[in-house]
């Protein structure tokens, strides 16, 4: 049941939703567990029942943690899900992490699931990308434009505080989930990804969680540097001992050489200032 009403204007985006869903005739939603494309799961089993799926991609940059969530998630919306494994890993445009690499783990994400659509069943690809993503620094919209993928929330005028309002209406876990992107984001551009470095990224944040928060990130810069961000108010707890020589020496055991708390706090996309601005302008979301 819902657990709040909605109002007249986004029950007009609801429906407008539903009813776009059901026009496709049967689609495979880009399905991460996040907020987004979790609402977008839901909306697509309300609209077309069976012939919704959803699909998730397992890779090196995909925390357990995510992947666990995601089955979940699938299983509570009641939605066939399907995991499937992709190969970012093996491209070396990917690798080298130049501020292209979210174009290309698109790129592969929705190869994939193109050459599966005939086994699924469905002809149509879908993302939970909305309105706030349009005109952000956005390489994953340039490869979904390229791939025909569609993007539901944006036709139906949705915001991603409507994604979240409707998340709530529809009592979904996760209404309120912070952002959560893959592991390789956390990686400075022009820093090479690798597995190691992705494993060592998960433990760290973890580690964070473990320690009470709910938001935070681990930055890997040059040098085996971490830049840990917290919100703003627990920097005090973290740059304080107890709290501040755990942390040190834990990131030290897990292979990290510099620790630094970031005193501007967390925020999200923040290596994304490090992208050369050519880059930006040619993957922009608009």
């Amino acid at each position: 049941m819902p657990t709040t009403e909605l109002s007249p204007e986004l029950a007009a985006k609801r429906d407008r939703l539903l009813a776009a869903l059901a026009e496709w005739g049967g689609v495979a939603v880009a399905f991460s567990g996040g907020i987004d494309s979790t609402v977008v799961a839901k909306a697509a089993r309300l609209a077309l029942g069976d012939r919704a799926v959803a699909v998730t991609a397992d890779s090196g940059s995909v925390a357990r943690a995510e992947l666990d969530d995601a089955r979940r998630l699938a299983a509570h919306i009641g939605i066939r899900h399907v995991v499937v494994q992709t190969q970012e890993f093996d491209n070396p445009d990917y690798l080298k992490n130049d501020g292209t690499r979210c174009y290309h783990c698109k790129t592969e994400l929705y190869s994939t699931v193109a050459r599966i659509l005939p086994e699924l069943g469905v002809e149509v690809m879908a993302s939970g990308a909305n309105l706030d993503d349009l005109g952000d620094y956005r390489p994953g919209l340039v490869a979904a434009a390229e791939h025909a993928v569609r993007h539901p929330l944006q036709v139906a005028g949705f915001t991603k505080a409507d994604v979240r309002a409707l998340a709530l209406h529809w009592d979904l876990p996760t209404w309120d989930k912070p952002a959560s992107p893959c592991l390789s984001s956390r990686l400075a551009p022009g820093l090479a990804v690798t597995p190691e470095r992705t494993s060592r990224v998960e433990a760290a944040e973890v580690f964070l969680r473990s320690l009470g928060l709910r938001e935070c990130r681990v930055r890997y810069h040059e040098g085996d540097l971490a830049r840990v961000e917290v919100p703003a108010a627990e920097i005090t707890r973290f740059a304080t001992d107890p709290v501040r020589t755990e942390l040190a020496r834990e990131f030290r055991r897990l292979g990290f050489k510099f620790v630094t708390l970031d005193l501007d706090g967390f925020r999200s996309g923040s290596l994304n200032d490090l992208v050369p601005l050519d880059v930006r302008r040619v993957y922009s979301g608009r």
